[in-house]
């Protein structure tokens, strides 16, 4: 497999969570590290650390039934051990409250970027998440 297929793959496993909700792949593809970093696009917006990110992407996830994701026009820049991935994405699903037994459908148009590093395998030192508004 070439480095750009497996640095999608680590990707789509990221997005690919939130369609099974088996989590247990997203330590493996994120650098569990000090410097590891995320912007989210939905709140809260301020810098995360590796914990918290997965915490709420797990929340995230959980909370949005009939996920799906769409991932446009993927960008990827490889500077040795290190790769940059720019990308448009859509995520869609059904945003379920449980303690009023309701729903709402949401359809997130954004940009994502992603900086990998090669430790031995591409693992997700950073992610920034942005809503596009129309």
């Amino acid at each position: 497999m070439s480095d750009n297929e497996e640095i999608i793959k680590v990707i789509e496993l990221l997005f690919e969570a939130g369609k099974t909700k088996d989590f247990s792949h997203l330590r493996e593809i994120h650098l569990n590290d000090p410097k590891f970093s995320s912007f989210s696009d939905l709140p809260p917006y301020d810098l995360k650390d590796f914990q918290t990110t997965m915490e709420l992407e797990e929340l995230k996830f959980v909370s949005i039934s009939d996920y799906d994701y769409q991932i446009k026009n993927p960008k990827i820049s490889i500077y040795g051990d290190t790769a940059v991935v720019a990308m448009e994405i859509n995520q869609k699903g059904m945003l379920v409250d449980t303690k009023a037994y309701t729903g709402e459908h949401i359809s997130i148009d954004g940009r994502a970027t992603f900086v990998l590093v090669k430790q031995p395998t591409w693992k997700i030192a950073h992610i920034h998440l942005s809503k596009i508004h129309s």
